[in-house]
């Protein structure tokens, strides 16, 4: 950061930055700790002396706070693979079911941008198609923070959604899925992908709805289509056609690795003899607000009575609790 050159590149130096402040937050949140460790020593001794019943509570309780904050340092340490650290390309879509499935989809959109918030990171739309009557019917983001793609990437699969439809006049309960994909965002010189002009097809058109910052002013927004395997992916953030093709070019790629380590990961799955379901019936996780109560992970089996907290973006328990079932198994 202190080379003469280091803000030429402003993509690049804030990249930096943004690496730079997620390493001093380790630094720092350990160093806090053993402060905090020392102190409770000090306190522990002082308490064997005087036989302090007030300070004895207090103690019990910073301890057990300590636990606490230990277990998520932890957790944040466990996020040691490859792109762990970079930002990460969310992408939703409703499942079958018309509007009811558009309105889950926004509500899925709203939990993940409070999460997102909550943690001090930034959301940017890179795509948004509103939905007929209601909701989303996709939409893509770029969430930028350290860590961001390590923690969200606990997220990729079928959410499921169990209620009395707002939509319906009968008031009957119903069930509405909607996909989660996501992918870590790609420096340029973080992968080798080659991309040919001879397998990409590209359409323009005017932006519109939330991502749009100039919507239905000009064909600025684009479509690529990667024709051999037919890999789609919309940009319409920037003011600029120009830009947009730049940021869809390096969605493109980053969705194109992707796929490529899920390949691999498919092949070694077979050559141990495991079978993964794929499909909407596959959920990874039940959202239930009618006949009770519950948010359940169906792969760690964490649950969460409060409902409407998970809504609000309070999913750390789940994204917790699916690190440690990485790291057992």
């Amino acid at each position: 950061m202190t080379e003469p050159n280091f803000w030429n590149e402003q993509e690049r130096a804030q990249a930096v930055i943004q690496e730079v402040n997620g390493l001093k937050e380790i630094v720092n949140t350990l160093e806090d700790h053993e402060e905090t460790l020392e102190n409770l020593e000090v306190s522990y001794e002082l308490i064997k002396e005087e036989q302090d019943e007030e300070m004895r509570a207090d103690l019990e309780s910073d301890v057990l706070q300590l636990h606490k904050d230990l277990d998520q340092f932890e957790l944040n340490m466990l996020l040691s693979e490859s792109y762990d650290k970079n930002n990460a390309i969310l992408e939703l879509h409703p499942g079958a079911g018309g509007t009811e499935s558009q309105d889950w989809t926004s509500m899925l959109l709203r939990m993940y941008k409070r999460w997102a918030e909550s943690r001090g990171f930034s959301v940017e739309y890179l795509d948004y198609l509103p939905g007929d009557e209601a909701g989303v019917k996709s939409v893509t983001l770029l969430i930028k923070g350290h860590n961001a793609y390590g923690y969200l990437k606990a997220e990729k699969g079928v959410h499921r959604l169990v209620r009395i439809s707002p939509f319906d006049s009968s008031g009957r309960r119903h069930t509405s899925f909607a996909s989660c994909e996501v992918m870590p965002e790609f420096d340029n010189d973080q992968i080798e992908i080659e991309v040919k002009n001879e397998d990409l097809k590209v359409d323009t058109y005017r932006a519109s709805g939330a991502g749009g910052q100039h919507v239905n002013t000009t064909d600025s927004a684009v479509r690529m289509t990667h024709l051999p395997t037919n890999t789609i992916v919309t940009c319409q953030n920037e003011r600029s056609q120009l830009k947009n093709r730049e940021q869809a070019m390096k969605m493109l790629k980053s969705k194109l690795y992707q796929q490529e380590i899920e390949r691999q990961q498919r092949e070694m799955d077979e050559i141990r003899g495991e079978q993964k379901e794929i499909g909407w019936g596959s959920q990874i996780r039940s959202y239930v607000f009618h006949p009770y109560n519950m948010v359940k992970d169906h792969r760690t089996n964490a649950e969460s009575g409060n409902t409407q907290g998970v809504m609000d973006g309070q999913i750390d328990m789940f994204i917790n609790a699916y690190l440690r079932y990485k790291m057992d198994n």
